[in-house]
């Protein structure tokens, strides 16, 4: 998640192209996070890993930054501080998830912050949501309804249920960066690397506790080819292209484009887990996969 800035000026449709293609690799790159976090996870090394994977990355963004985030306030870095910790309660509720589900589902149930956010703040605001996006919410959680139930009608299993908390910890983590008043003209880059490092220590933290399972060099040992392959897929990818890419598209194309790119993120989650991963939804699994994606479009254009 980015602070987008003002639109931009209208490009080209040539030049707009060329904007948009690096911001539909991220959501690309995100669409395959899931599998690649499910193919180097298991439960007994998700703080591991995640200490790994962000430890590579956070000196490379401190380094980028340096002067910008000597720079933030002590109001600024108690703000992103609390970000960061709600950013590491995403990222655990994820990663967990994912190995307790498929990719797919992971990648489409995430995909309902975008309905969660716009009622949250309706809620916070006292405002009635439009009736048209409460049947795009509808939609939605029906759709995932039927994605949870591909062999039958059935509780969510355990990864679907720590997925759609991390949607909606997600939320929480959006309303607070538009509510902490210290953070919200602070520089991107320096408020990402604090709170980057604020979600590193949470994980370094729960490493040190006994019971957390594989201490991160222990699993980093147990690394082969294949898992370190996937680590900087997460690493380089998924994180610093990512953020990188965000600060210098909203520079040359406007937030709304970005963010509607980007929303296609759960659509390349599903096909990355059924023609990569192999996995299979079933009919209810594909009616519930269409459902979520038909309604978080709609709740896009409702909200907007």
């Amino acid at each position: 998640m980015s602070t987008l800035t003002a639109p931009a000026p209208a490009l080209a449709p040539r030049r707009a192209w060329l904007a948009d293609l690096p911001v539909l690799l991220v959501a690309v790159v995100w669409g395959g996070s899931y599998l690649a976090a499910k193919g180097i996870t298991t439960q007994h090394t998700v703080i591991a890993v995640l200490v790994v994977r962000f430890a590579l990355v956070l000196p490379v963004l401190v380094l980028a930054g340096w002067r910008r985030l000597r720079a933030l306030s002590a109001a600024q870095l108690r703000g992103a501080g609390v970000l960061g910790l709600v950013l590491g309660g995403i990222f655990l509720l994820e990663t967990y998830g994912v190995v307790h589900t498929s990719a797919t589902n992971a990648g489409l149930i995430i995909s309902l912050t975008m309905i969660f956010t716009p009622l949250a703040e309706s809620a916070v605001r006292r405002t009635a949501p439009s009736p048209a996006f409460l049947g795009a919410a509808a939609v939605s959680v029906a759709g995932v309804v039927l994605l949870t139930q591909g062999a039958g009608f059935s509780a969510p299993g355990l990864g679907d249920l720590l997925i759609l908390g991390a949607a909606l910890a997600r939320t929480l983590h959006v309303l607070l960066m538009a509510r902490i008043k210290a953070v919200q003209d602070a520089d991107a880059l320096s408020l990402t690397t604090v709170q980057l490092g604020s979600a590193v220590l949470l994980f370094a933290l729960l490493a040190a506790l006994p019971g957390t399972g594989a201490s991160p060099w222990a699993a980093a040992l147990d690394f082969g080819p294949a898992e370190w392959a996937g680590l900087a897929f997460l690493s380089v990818f998924c994180t610093l292209f990512a953020f990188f890419v965000q600060m210098w598209a909203v520079r040359r194309t406007s937030p709304s484009r970005v963010s509607l790119l980007l929303g296609t993120e759960p659509l390349w989650a599903a096909a990355a887990g059924i023609a990569i991963g192999g996995e299979h939804l079933g009919a209810l699994g594909l009616t519930g996969a269409a459902l979520v994606l038909a309604g978080t479009a709609w709740g896009r254009r409702a909200a907007g």
